[in-house]
């Protein structure tokens, strides 16, 4: 039973609200305690109701087990949850991804307390970063000169420029291509390369929104916490749950068309046996670029034609290069066409000879893609090179998770039921690949339905 005391001082009228919910280890009495102040001009009728009424929701609350500490504000839960995320396994790519999108939600709802966090807080906050300018409070460079020639020219690697800057391969690509980067990672750069950051870098700020698909990143993320304060019983709904979170245009996949496809494949003829390799495999598996930097020639099954995918490569600055699980966690073993294999025997035999060359400075790896010491290649590595194949044979813009559309596209386009399409690329859900293909679905469900017709039509005539 919930306890009311009128108190009155220099601020004006309050009532202190105390529970008592029995007794700790020690044997001491836990009590629970809630401040209600008076509203100016009520009459102390009219107060005293309203505080019986405050206590019995305090007192409900507390025995349904929603017993906040309300100096916790959302910043500090928010931290705990990333934390116990890490703990219990979440991938680090996500784990990076949390601690980034905290940046910018801390200084608009990191103070709140959380119980005080209400669904109309949220969407003020998805609508401020729909405006234009929110880019701004972060300086933006992009580089004063074609920084894939001056690598060049110099001879340095783009990883070994990645490696000596303290930044992520992606980052250097990203650079390479005229696009913005952070200010701290140019001036690493810069350093690194022990030039002016001005000779290298533009510095200016971006006035663009963020775009809907990034502030809904932001929108799971905070659901993400929320849902565990419920499921810890912290706050009694989930604010994120009930918000409006802007909607995200599906945009349709970018794939190869069959002509375009065998242009690749004829130019790819000419180039270092390697990169050959690489995108043949990306072409015929639909594997994403991480899975096939991350396969182990102990993955490959030569005797069943078939390789093994239970690992991705991956690539953060904290840590460099690290195995993880693949995307959805799950194994999956995918049949390789005999051309594949030969093409994989000659290229096996190819690093054989390169390792004896090497030597003692060659890393045995297992990996079937390395560098030229054996250690595993960066995953980035794959989108810089077929950007370059891609202008020396004039043809489109290349990038690797086009080939895994194609190969789920052109599945589709000739009868590959959406269940084995989504086992082959390491959906977790069939949904997933019904969602990201609807188009290519819907216009073979179409083609169905009206061979269907024909042949009930021609029947029926006949």
């Amino acid at each position: 039973m919930a306890t009311i005391e009128r108190k009155e001082g220099k601020r004006g009228v309050s009532y202190l609200i105390t529970v008592h919910c029995g007794y700790d280890l020690h044997y001491r009495k836990i009590r629970h305690y809630k401040t209600w102040r008076v509203p100016e001009g009520w009459s102390e009728k009219r107060a005293e109701r309203e505080a019986q009424k405050i206590a019995v929701e305090f007192e409900q609350k507390i025995q349904q087990g929603f017993l906040i500490d309300n100096k916790q504000t959302f910043a500090e839960y928010a931290t705990y949850v990333i934390d116990l995320k890490e703990r219990t396994g979440v991938k680090h790519s996500t784990i990076q991804s949390y601690r980034y999108l905290m940046g910018r939600i801390v200084p608009v709802i990191g103070y709140m307390r959380l119980t005080d966090i209400r669904p109309q807080h949220l969407n003020n906050f998805y609508k401020m970063l729909m405006e234009k300018g929110v880019r701004s409070k972060k300086l933006r460079v992009h580089t004063n000169l074609d920084l894939g020639v001056y690598l060049e020219k110099h001879h340095i690697s783009r990883s070994l420029l990645a490696k000596q800057a303290h930044v992520s391969h992606t980052t250097v690509t990203v650079a390479c291509r005229g696009q913005n980067i952070q200010l701290d990672s140019a001036e690493r750069m810069a350093e690194a390369l022990q030039e002016p950051l001005d000779k290298l870098f533009i510095v200016g700020k971006t006035m663009e929104p963020l775009s809907n698909k990034t502030i809904k990143e932001y929108h799971r993320f905070i659901r993400v916490v929320l849902a565990q304060a419920e499921r810890e019983m912290l706050v009694p709904y989930n604010a994120a749950a009930r918000a409006t979170p802007p909607k995200v245009k599906r945009k349709e996949v970018n794939y190869f068309q069959p002509e375009v496809l065998a242009e690749i494949l004829k130019a790819l003829e000419e180039e270092p046996l390697k990169w050959r390799m690489i995108t043949h495999l990306l072409i015929v598996t639909g594997c994403r670029r991480g899975e096939i930097m991350g396969l182990k020639w102990s993955k490959v099954d030569w005797e069943n034609h078939r390789i093994k995918i239970d690992s991705n490569l991956l690539y953060a600055g904290d840590c460099g290069l690290y195995e993880d699980t693949t995307k959805t966690s799950n194994v999956r073993y995918i049949p390789l066409p005999d051309e594949t294999l030969r093409l994989l025997r000659r290229y096996r035999a190819e690093q054989n000879q390169l390792r004896l060359v090497k030597g003692e400075y060659w890393k045995d790896t297992d990996f079937v893609f390395t560098q030229d010491n054996g250690l595993p290649m960066y995953p980035d590595s794959i989108g810089s090179w077929l950007t370059k194949f891609s202008k020396r044979h004039n043809l489109p813009h290349i990038n690797p998770h086009a080939f895994r559309h194609t190969a789920a596209s052109l599945l589709i386009a000739n009868g590959i039921d959406v269940v084995t399409v989504a086992n082959m690329l390491g959906h977790s859900q069939v949904s997933t690949t019904d969602n990201i293909y609807a188009h290519i679905i819907e216009a073979e469900r179409t083609k169905a339905s009206e061979c269907l017709a024909d042949v009930i039509l021609h029947r029926k005539q006949g």
